[in-house]
């Protein structure tokens, strides 16, 4: 089916373009006026500009290219489904919530605040984003060369893998499931506490009492700089180049590392049976 062009247009009003199908919009501003495309299926928008709240919500089939939402369209893109977004600046927070099969490239959040909770069958390729509480319960993620400076990210999330990545992010991976980190850097405390099946290949971390309470946290080839007091109460299976500076009390499992700085380990808290270490160096 053709698809009607609509271009160079000055769209303002409350639903501008309500409830449309088959439509090609290119070169438009959608000004002042709530949910201009509402319940719309079958749309291709290029270089337009979204000004005002709530551009995007319930609709099906959204082709977005080198587009730009500014900061009173916040809110922009819920209950969606089968979404591309390509080459866009996005400068309204809580965007994308509740979306199944969103695709996002070359994509910059200037301010990501709540934004990306509870969407599904996540494709991400060259984002970047500043905001907390990033990608909260979210599921069935793909992430690729991912820039995040944000505290408490992938909240509850699952079934996610990252490649590449650098998240300056507090509190991450908290509460999630099923989640696998390759080639990536993590600075934050806390790092993925109450998480379950936390895979960490090849990655960087720093972090102030991270890996904690743990069940099933593997790490292969992976470095812990300014890392203190981790691994508590977790069942681990880590392989740490050079020195660990702290462990403290991890539940079970292995760690093998160059040395540890420090370790404690509390009878009266952890059966020490239960975990072993593959050390090059003695435990200072």
């Amino acid at each position: 089916m053709d698809k009607k062009l609509i271009t160079r247009e000055f769209l303002t009003g409350e639903r501008a373009l309500f409830n449309s199908e088959n439509l090609i919009v290119t070169d438009s501003v959608f000004d002042d006026g709530e949910s201009p495309l509402k319940e719309s299926s079958n749309i291709d928008i290029e270089g337009c500009l979204f000004r005002w709240k709530y551009p995007l919500w319930y609709c099906n089939h959204i082709n977005v290219k080198n587009s730009q939402w500014f900061e009173m369209a916040r809110a922009g893109v819920w209950y969606t489904n089968d979404m591309q977004v390509e080459n866009a600046m996005i400068e309204a927070p809580k965007n994308f919530r509740r979306c199944n099969e969103l695709s996002l490239k070359n994509v910059n959040f200037f301010h990501a605040a709540e934004t990306l909770w509870s969407c599904s069958n996540v494709k991400m390729e060259n984002v970047t984003a500043k905001g907390d509480y990033f990608a909260m319960n979210s599921c069935d993620m793909v992430i690729e060369n991912f820039k995040l400076d944000g505290n408490y990210s992938f909240d509850g999330c699952k079934n996610v893998i990252i490649r590449n990545s650098s998240l300056l992010s507090k509190d991450a991976f908290w509460n999630s499931e099923n989640v696998t980190v390759y080639d990536s850097f993590i600075s934050g405390e806390y790092l993925g506490w109450n998480a379950k099946n936390l895979t960490l290949i090849n990655c960087t971390i720093e972090s102030l009492q991270g890996l904690c309470y743990i069940e099933n946290l593997v790490m292969k080839n992976c470095k812990l700089i300014n890392t203190t007091l981790s691994f508590e109460y977790s069942t681990v299976d880590a392989e740490i180049i050079g020195e660990i500076d702290s462990v403290k009390n991890p539940k079970s499992g292995i760690i093998r590392a160059d040395s540890i700085k420090e370790l404690i380990m509390e009878e009266d808290k952890v059966d020490v049976s239960k975990t072993s270490f593959v050390l090059k160096k003695e435990v200072k």
